[in-house]
């Protein structure tokens, strides 16, 4: 009987931090569930999974504990060789970079259908890299199917393994094989206070049993990306305004796929990028559009999870098309991270398109001009630093930098009540248009929290802080203390109004 594997319970407090041993791609043809056994291993519903074939384009990377040992896990797209149209061309060029990286690769092939040619021309290919190499028949999903895994034999790989990614079936045995045959590196150390590794064994699997009703993916977990330490850049917009492009000319990179066809990016990209000793965390989401324009379920998916992404991040690089402008699309999304409290850069990418090679006859934009319309149109985004830049020349991105560092800065800035009081004390509020029957008395005002800065103000009475208020205080703020690049929260509660009502 296949164990089901339990990933967060595969290390002791006894054995202490687990050992780092390398790297495992997973890669196969397109709709035989790549994804799905991505997701099963990095504990997170991090990649698209459906029925139509070529969801998975880009790379993604994701961080497996197993018996005390930590290993890092590639999906690739789904690989077709010979396939030399663009868009199959770059997954197979993505995909070999994934090899490159690999120490242990995992073919994956569906147990319920026919051995193709594909299969055929993918084992061989993967067969002359000379890496260990396991191949994985999955849709195994009861014992009676997996005598079947049998027939791929002829693939001519030698570990074989049946599995279900969808109900964990065969996963254990899988990660087993995988961490054994890693290339073990010379930095490795055995964790300190490590038992003896037939009895890590045996506890992992008591952990394992005790808690294998834990092990299915809950549709309302989503791994959170980054950690503490990182900025995380969510890089957004509509479908083919270069944000792509973008990516890879930010970390320097060909880290994403980038062609022509609108909404070539499905699931979300990202990757770290150290600069002047701060840590950035690009994600390359897929272009956001309107759900009446969207037709695949994937890209239905890939949209939902576009804006989960952006409101995992800290800072927003809205890209918006220099040739296009401003449109209503861009308007929307813009208000997502506005509402969502992500602080907001707006990128006017292509800007080289709209000056020095223009060729529709009009003479080059100009930026001060250019910048008043995306004003015009982004009213709500008045404290949002505007760059320009053109991704595919690579020109005015250390101002981009810049500016996202000085927006990360400001994100975490903390005001103490001393000085904000102070501050507080030579506001005009008279100046403030609002209604006689709507002002209150503010006492006094804290900030409670940063990214997004938020603060409280203590009022006389129990009311919604009129709108008013809030737009001239904010404007007060910002004045004061500047918080560039960020939305400001206010907040108003009743000096006698207890906490837990608002």
């Amino acid at each position: 009987m296949s164990r089901r594997p339990q990933f967060e319970s595969s290390r002791t407090a006894e054995q202490g931090e687990p050992v780092t041993v390398g790297t495992l791609a997973i890669v196969g043809r397109p709709n035989v569930g790549k994804s799905t056994l991505f997701n099963r291993l990095v504990g997170s519903r991090r990649a698209i999974v459906g029925d139509e074939p070529g969801i998975t384009r880009d790379r993604l990377y994701g961080d497996v504990e197993w018996i005390g040992k930590k290993f890092r896990v590639v999906d690739t797209g789904g690989i077709v060789p010979d396939d030399q149209a663009l868009i199959p061309a770059e997954i197979f060029r993505q995909a070999r970079v994934a090899l490159d990286q690999a120490d242990v690769i995992v073919l994956v092939v569906d147990g319920r259908t026919e051995l193709a040619a594909p299969d055929i021309d993918l084992a061989r290919l993967l067969l002359r890299t000379g890496k260990p190499l396991m191949l994985a028949v999955n849709k195994a999903d009861t014992p009676q199917l997996e005598p079947y895994a049998e027939e791929f034999r002829r693939l001519g790989i030698k570990e074989l393994f049946p599995i279900s990614a969808e109900n964990g079936n065969g996963i254990a045995e899988l990660l087993d094989h995988a961490v054994n045959v890693m290339p073990r590196h010379e930095t490795e150390a055995e964790p300190a206070g490590a038992v003896p590794p037939a009895v890590s064994k045996r506890r992992a699997r008591r952990l394992q049993a005790e808690a294998a009703a834990a092990t299915s993916l809950d549709a309302t977990e989503e791994e959170e990306i980054g950690t503490a330490g990182e900025t995380k850049v969510a890089i957004i917009g509509r479908p083919n305004v270069g944000k792509s492009t973008l990516l890879n000319a930010l970390t320097g990179t060909s880290r994403a796929i980038v062609s022509p066809v609108a909404g070539t990016t499905r699931d979300a990209v990202d990757e770290l990028f150290e600069r002047d000793g701060q840590t950035y965390r690009f994600i390359d989401t897929a272009g956001i559009r309107r759900k009446g324009k969207t037709e695949l379920m994937a890209e239905k998916l890939s949209v939902v999870m576009a804006r989960k992404h952006l409101e995992a991040a800290d800072v927003a690089l809205m890209v918006i098309d220099a040739v296009e402008g401003v449109t209503a699309s861009d308007a929307t999304i813009a208000g997502y991270a506005h509402e969502s409290g992500r602080s907001v850069i707006v990128v006017i990418n292509k800007w080289d398109l709209v000056t020095d090679k223009r060729t529709d006859g009009k003479p080059p934009a100009d930026r001060s001009l250019y910048e008043e319309q995306v004003r015009r149109h982004l009213k709500f985004l008045a404290y949002a630093p505007v760059v320009f830049v053109s991704a595919t020349m690579g020109k005015n991105l250390d101002k981009l930098f810049s500016t996202l560092e000085l927006v990360s800065r400001e994100r975490r800035k903390r005001i103490g009540t001393g000085e904000m009081n102070r501050f507080l004390a030579h506001v005009d509020f008279e100046r403030a248009s609002v209604p006689v029957a709507k002002r209150v008395k503010i006492f006094y005002m804290t900030q409670a929290g940063v990214s997004p800065p938020t603060f409280i103000l203590f009022t006389d009475r129990p009311v919604k802080l009129h709108f008013s208020y809030q737009r001239f205080l904010e404007n007060q703020i910002r004045a004061a203390f500047g918080f560039i690049g960020t939305p400001i929260w206010i907040k108003n509660r009743a000096r006698n109004e207890p906490k837990g009502k608002k």
